[in-house]
């Protein structure tokens, strides 16, 4: 069965919504929907997501350059937008080899765009679920060397795990399997800041048949356990380094409720 015939466009999904906010066209009248849905309830939505993305850029910056690191595993990929994680990364270190993993079969379609890697560094896509962690290293050892630091990307991707997921195992089991000087990096939807605007996300994602499950800074907290934070620590998204920024823009009217942080496996 090829990867277009498994796509279901009865139901919204999450990367593909989240592709409409971000202006993308790889989403189905279903995904627009849901999203229109929430730009009525929420018109800095859109500007939101944007700012989720102007982060995964910053925090993929950081450990390609003063972290170090020249190994990138992304769960939870989404469709591919330029820039993408692989093009940040080796913007800064040509020879970073970095390896995506989704469970949306358009991703799997656009697979190609995730794979236009340097020269002198690789990229690899897995075609798995978060839920599926086994599989996730298994397959990301044939381009990834786990023996060496690896940087974990889970932006905006546990908030789509109810608590009967248990998230935090799942992203624990991840971090386990990672050497020393690893990192994890992870963004996630809290209703600390709004919690009525975010209350009323959550229910149109449950009418449409998508889990999502705000955390508290607490609860987020927990997914850094036994980690040492990168400075600043755990923060809104437009406070983790800000001078990092490129092309980035402010919407006064946007409350950003996302957390997101850095932070380094001993």
């Amino acid at each position: 069965m090829t990867g277009a015939a498994r796509i279901d466009t009865s139901a919204p999904h999450p990367a593909r919504v989240y592709d409409w906010f971000l202006g993308g066209k790889d989403n189905y009248p279903v995904d627009e929907e849901l999203g229109r849905r929430i730009m009525s309830v929420d018109g800095t939505a859109r500007h939101i997501a944007r700012t989720n993305r102007w982060f995964m850029q910053r925090v993929t910056r950081w450990p390609a350059g003063p972290g170090g690191v020249r190994q990138f595993l992304d769960v939870g990929t989404g469709i591919p937008t330029e820039p993408n994680l692989h093009q940040m990364a080796q913007g800064v270190a040509p020879e970073c080899r970095v390896v995506y993993t989704d469970n949306d079969p358009v991703v799997l379609k656009h697979a190609e765009a995730l794979l236009r890697s340097t020269p002198e560094g690789a990229t690899d896509y897995v075609q798995a679920d978060v839920r599926e962690p086994g599989r996730i290293l298994e397959e990301a050892r044939q381009t990834l060397d786990l023996t060496r630091p690896v940087a974990l990307s889970l932006v905006a991707l546990t908030h789509f795990l109810g608590g009967e997921d248990d998230p935090h195992t799942l992203v624990e089991g991840l971090v386990d399997a990672l050497p020393s000087g690893s990192y994890l990096v992870l963004s996630q939807l809290t209703a600390d800041f709004d919690p009525e605007a975010v209350a009323r996300g959550v229910e149109l994602y449950r009418a449409g048949g998508v889990t999502l499950a705000p955390r508290s800074r607490a609860e987020i907290a927990r997914f850094f356990e036994g980690l040492t934070p990168v400075e600043p620590g755990l923060v809104q998204l437009t406070d983790w380094h800000p001078e990092l920024a490129v092309g980035e823009s402010t919407d006064e009217n946007a409350v950003i409720s996302l957390y997101g942080a850095v932070a380094r496996k001993p």
